[in-house]
């Protein structure tokens, strides 16, 4: 047991005095949550408008004005011309426009109806909809407070009612991933150099004469990189609960615990990846790269898995962060207990101990 707390405190004095690891360690995940959370969110908010406002009535002033106080737009100037549209859209400073015609607020009151143009950006068309959207909503919502519609003999009113997100948080949808993708990155990374740098720095031979088993060696490993992602894990969740305003809704306990098991399984598969590299250079680039697109790809945090080819969803089902991002969304998100996510933990665990059977089946206790 010595020998071990002797292996295990010198990974801890490798990794202190290594200011690239440190870096990696707590400055990425800090920046990928943060990044995440604010500026890769789904909501569409801020988005530059002007208005040509050709018939200068109460109706065009109050419609504007629901706009101006909308946190989906930022009001340019007012223009005069359609070519000042144009040159707006030119150079970037609007991403929408809408134009009233001059007989808008006459044929509103007449007919009960009035046409209004909108013209948004199309090349972006995802956001040029979600803009179409959020306008036709204000404007429709206007008109129905101005002239409610008759009561009809049978009338369908939909009620609509947003599960787990009552706030419309657009930082509870990337989270969770951003969570499993900084383990699955961080953890896998770190401990994908930890045997081969011995094997660069000309210490193996020390490793391979102590009276160590090299299960005990693997151990001594990976136990600094489990205990610093623990803290690592402590940092996120405070970062996501006051920074972001995701709070868990289920139990930290089951977090903590489940978390434990993905680390553990992100920390077997960094050591099989050492083992079997014999560059840093080389099991850095398959650990950042080859982990970090299957993870953004197959997790399902940023694209469905449901609507990828059936290829693929039998890909996402070798991943382990796409198990843990099933379980860290029902359990902080939905509140769910043990009983809704045991498949997924069983998985994970038997993950784990197949891929550090394999990274122990692969430590070569000769050198070559």
């Amino acid at each position: 047991m010595k020998q071990l707390l002797a292996f295990i405190r010198k990974e801890f004095y490798h990794v202190f005095r290594d200011k690239r690891t440190l870096l990696i360690l707590f400055g990425l995940p800090v920046v990928q949550i943060v990044l995440f959370g604010f500026a890769l969110s789904s909501e569409v908010k801020n988005i530059g408008i002007t208005v040509l406002d050709n018939a200068h009535d109460n109706n065009s002033e109050q419609i504007i004005y629901r706009i101006k106080t909308s946190s989906y737009f930022l009001l340019r100037d007012p223009v005069l011309s359609f070519r000042d549209i144009e040159e707006k859209f030119k150079d970037g400073s609007i991403k929408c426009a809408i134009i009233f015609p001059p007989d808008f607020g006459g044929a509103l009151s007449h007919f009960g109806k009035a046409q209004v143009q909108i013209i948004t950006d199309g090349s972006d068309p995802n956001t040029a909809t979600i803009l179409v959207n959020y306008l036709t909503a204000i404007i429709s919502n206007y008109q129905q407070q101005m002239k409610p519609a008759p009561q009809l003999s049978y009338q369908i009113i939909p009620q609509i009612r947003q599960l787990y997100n009552v706030e419309q948080n657009g930082s509870l949808n990337f989270v969770p991933g951003v969570i499993a993708l900084i383990f699955m990155i961080v953890c896998t990374a770190l401990t994908s150099v930890s045997v081969v740098r011995e094997k660069e720095m000309g210490t193996m031979e020390i490793l391979l004469v102590s009276p160590l088993k090299p299960i005990l060696i693997l151990i001594a490993k990976a136990i600094p990189y489990l205990v610093l992602s623990i803290v690592n894990f402590i940092v996120i969740m405070a970062l996501s609960a006051y920074l972001l305003n995701v709070h868990t809704r289920g139990s930290l306990p089951l977090i903590f615990g489940e978390s434990i098991i993905f680390i553990i399984t992100c920390l077997s598969l960094g050591l099989l990846i050492s083992n079997v590299t014999n560059s840093q250079q080389i099991a850095m680039l398959i650990s950042l790269m080859g982990m970090m697109l299957p993870t953004i790809l197959f997790t399902g945090f940023m694209f469905p898995i449901e609507n990828m080819p059936w290829i693929f969803q039998a890909i996402s089902h070798v991943i382990p962060s796409s198990y843990y991002y099933i379980i860290i969304k029902a359990v902080m998100l939905k509140g769910l207990g043990f009983s809704y996510i045991w498949k997924e933990t069983l998985i994970l665990t038997g993950m784990a101990v197949f891929l550090l059977t394999i990274a122990l089946k692969n430590f070569k206790i000769r050198l070559s």
